[in-house]
C-alpha cells in the first residue's frame, strides 16, 4: 500500500503573489508527488473543515470566533503575517481538519502525511508567523478525547521554536513537545516545551543529525503511544530566513532518521510539513516532498 496523503484544493489561500510567504508550494507539492507516484486517486484523502468542538479544545472560543467573522483588529493581522480574507479562513479550517484526518489514517495504517499544517505558533487565543489555528495541537487534543491516546509525542525539528504549541499544551502531562530549533531566530520570546534543543546559527549536517540522534534516544527511553513530526525544511542553507547550513542530503537523511526510529518502534506517526522558505521555489517543494517519499517507502516496505 501507498502511504495516506492528506490534501484540498484550498490550501492554497489567496493572499496575493507577491506576498512572502510561499503559499503555492502546497499546490505544487501535490502536484509533484502524483507524477512521481507517490500520490494517486486511491491514496489521497480530501479533509473536511475542523469541526468547532474539536478546534475549541486548543482554542478559545473568542479567538475562534474572531476568526470565522474576519474581525482582528491590525495589530492581531500584523502578528498573523496573512490577510484575512475568506479564503485564508477556508484554509485554516481545512488545513487543520487534514492534520485530525491524518492523524486518525495514522492510527489506522501506521503512517499518514498532511501536505500542509506544523502551524505551530498560533497560541490558543492569538494567531503569529502565519499560522491561524494550531493544527498539531489540536489533533493531539483530538486524539487524547476521541481515543483515549496517553503518551503523545510532538517531536518538532522546524528551524523555529513550536512556541505556541508548547504553550497550549504545557498543562498536559500526557503530551510531550520537543523542539529542536534556532537559538537567534523567531521567535524571539521563547516558550517552555518539554524538551527544548537551542541551535546556533550555522551549523551543519553532521552536527545536526547527531543532535537529532542524541534527542531520538532521549525520547526512545519514554513510552509514546502516537507522534506528530514537524518536519520543517527552513533548516536548508538556500533557506531565506533559517540561518543554518543543512544540505539537501542532510534533510534526506534526517528524514529517514526520524521516521525510521517510529516505525521500527511500532508507534504511530503524522507527518506534518512545518516552514520552508527556501530561495529556489521548486527546492522548496522537494524538500517538503521528502516526507512523504520516506513515509511511502517504509510503508510499502512493512
Amino acid at each position: 500500500m501507498k502511504v495516506p496523503i492528506i490534501n484540498h484544493p484550498d490550501y492554497v489561500a489567496q493572499i496575493g503573489d507577491d506576498h512572502r510567504f510561499p503559499i503555492k508550494k502546497f499546490g505544487e507539492l501535490i502536484k509533484l508527488l502524483k507524477k512521481d507516484g507517490i500520490a494517486n486517486e486511491k491514496n489521497i484523502f480530501e479533509p473536511k473543515e475542523v469541526s468547532l468542538n474539536t478546534l475549541h479544545r486548543a482554542h478559545s472560543q473568542y479567538y475562534v470566533e474572531k476568526i470565522l467573522k474576519l474581525k482582528l483588529s491590525k495589530d492581531e493581522i500584523r502578528k498573523l503575517g496573512f490577510p484575512l480574507v475568506p479564503s485564508v479562513r477556508r484554509r485554516s479550517l481545512v488545513a487543520t481538519g487534514g492534520t485530525v484526518l491524518a492523524s486518525k489514517l495514522a492510527l489506522k495504517y501506521s503512517l499518514a502525511c498532511n501536505t500542509a499544517g506544523g502551524s505551530h505558533h498560533a497560541f490558543a487565543g492569538q494567531g503569529n508567523g502565519y499560522c491561524v489555528f494550531n493544527d498539531v495541537a489540536v489533533a493531539a487534543l483530538y486524539l487524547k478525547n476521541k481515543f483515549n491516546l496517553k503518551n503523545i509525542l510532538i517531536f518538532d525539528l522546524d528551524v523555529h521554536q513550536g512556541d505556541g504549541t508548547a504553550k497550549i499544551l504545557e498543562k498536559y502531562d500526557d503530551i510531550y513537545t520537543v523542539s529542536i530549533h534556532s537559538k537567534k531566530n523567531y521567535p524571539l520570546k521563547k516558550q517552555k516545551s518539554n524538551l527544548d534543543i537551542e541551535i546556533e546559527n550555522n551549523i551543519e549536517d553532521n552536527e545536526y543529525l547527531e543532535i537529532i540522534k542524541n534527542a531520538l534516544n532521549t525520547v526512545n527511553r519514554k513510552k509514546f503511544d502516537f507522534v506528530f513530526y514537524v518536519a520543517g525544511v527552513d533548516i536548508h542553507t538556500d533557506d531565506r530566513i533559517g540561518k543554518m547550513n543543512i544540505s539537501t542530503e542532510g534533510i534526506q537523511k534526517r528524514e529517514d532518521l526520524v521516521i525510521k526510529n517510529f516505525v521500527n518502534k511500532k508507534i504511530p506517526l503524522c507527518g506534518v510539513l512545518g516552514g520552508g522558505y527556501n530561495k529556489s521555489f521548486d527546492k522548496l517543494v522537494l524538500l517538503h516532498s521528502f516526507l512523504h517519499r520516506t513515509c511511502n517507502t517504509l510503508i510499502t516496505a512493512k
